[in-house]
């Protein structure tokens, strides 16, 4: 069984330390290095207490060649940064969690070019690519909901959606909005009509519904919770319930981590799993659609990760059977 050697920059933030909690027990990985100028010589645990006993590995302020793939858990625009300011070998394959090179018209960087990493979009080319921009949170959660009328062809009417996620969807910073006494709580609503993750859907609607040309209304919500979204979306459409569900599940049927849920759905059914989970009904001419995912896992960390199994032509889900929280 071969080992893929692992490399991890920006590893002290939220999807870096998700991103070790996968890999150190994924049984094809070795992650060699963590890269963190400000955290250099501390053991990774210092930081995620948790890792605590599972790994003796400190972060670094250097890297090393001898890796397979690149883990860029930097913040966005710092990518290109690392990549500008570090020579990496040409044989080094990338997945980068930023949202530096997930837009068409960004992807390529130098001699690199970038394939958005959505695998229930674009599995086939992820498997061939070298370098993947992993998809944002909310923009895989609410794709997901999307585009097995858009493969159809059947978005052809205003969408709106109504959106929450939890905390750690705002980095490991702080800022006003993250505090405990100003989150707990407390529900509010930011970048309504404009959040950054819009470009990426509607990118990826038209990929596969290339007449698209409909409003897509997004509203964010911040929860009083940390980790998770929920994406409730609405558009006309003249299928039955039936039709749908039908429709949806032969759009997912060869993707291991989407699944249809006759039962209305909650967050904690995919909290600390890789798992996508959705949920329709049909009001009057109405189709109405709840998605769900964990926002560390199946929306950054654990997508990157299938991305990187993919890559290397290993089994899809290997180290992602995750132990929902359940309670």
């Amino acid at each position: 069984m071969e080992t893929i050697r692992i490399g991890i920059a920006g590893g002290a933030g939220y999807t870096g330390g998700e991103l070790l909690r996968i890999l150190i027990n994924h049984p094809q990985s070795e992650v060699c290095w963590v890269h963190s100028n400000s955290n250099a010589g501390k053991p990774l645990s210092d930081i995620h207490a948790d890792l605590y006993g599972d790994t003796n590995l400190k972060f670094t302020d250097s890297i090393s060649q001898d890796i397979d793939v690149l883990f860029l858990c930097v913040g966005h625009g710092d990518a290109k940064k690392f990549l500008d300011s570090h020579t990496l070998e040409s044989g080094i394959r990338i997945i980068d969690l930023s949202q530096d090179f997930r837009l068409n018209h960004q992807s390529i960087h130098g001699d690199r070019s970038f394939i958005y990493g959505l695998p229930e979009l674009n599995r086939d080319a992820i498997k061939q690519a070298q370098h993947i921009a992993n998809p944002g949170c909310f923009a895989t959660c609410i794709q997901l909901g999307l585009l097995p009328l858009a493969a159809a062809g059947l978005l052809n009417s205003e969408i709106h959606i109504n959106a929450t996620t939890g905390s750690t969807g705002a980095g490991q910073s702080l800022s006003p909005t993250t505090h405990f006494s100003w989150r707990n709580n407390n529900l509010s609503v930011y970048k309504a009509f404009e959040h950054q993750h819009l470009s990426e859907i509607s990118q990826s609607i038209l990929q596969l519904q290339n007449n698209f040309d409909q409003e897509v209304n997004f509203i964010p919500q911040r929860g009083d919770f940390t980790r998770g979204i929920l994406a409730a979306m609405y558009t006309e459409c003249a299928l039955t319930l039936d039709e749908a569900f039908q429709l949806y599940e032969n759009y997912f049927k060869d993707h291991p981590f989407t699944h249809l849920s006759q039962r209305n759905i909650d967050l904690k059914q995919v909290v600390n799993t890789n798992k996508a989970l959705i949920h329709m009904e049909k009001h009057g001419n109405k189709l109405f659609i709840i998605s769900i995912i964990d926002n560390l896992l199946k929306g950054a960390s654990g997508q990157a990760v299938q991305n990187m199994n993919l890559m290397f032509g290993i089994g899809e889900t290997v180290g992602l059977r995750l132990k929902g929280v359940g309670f």
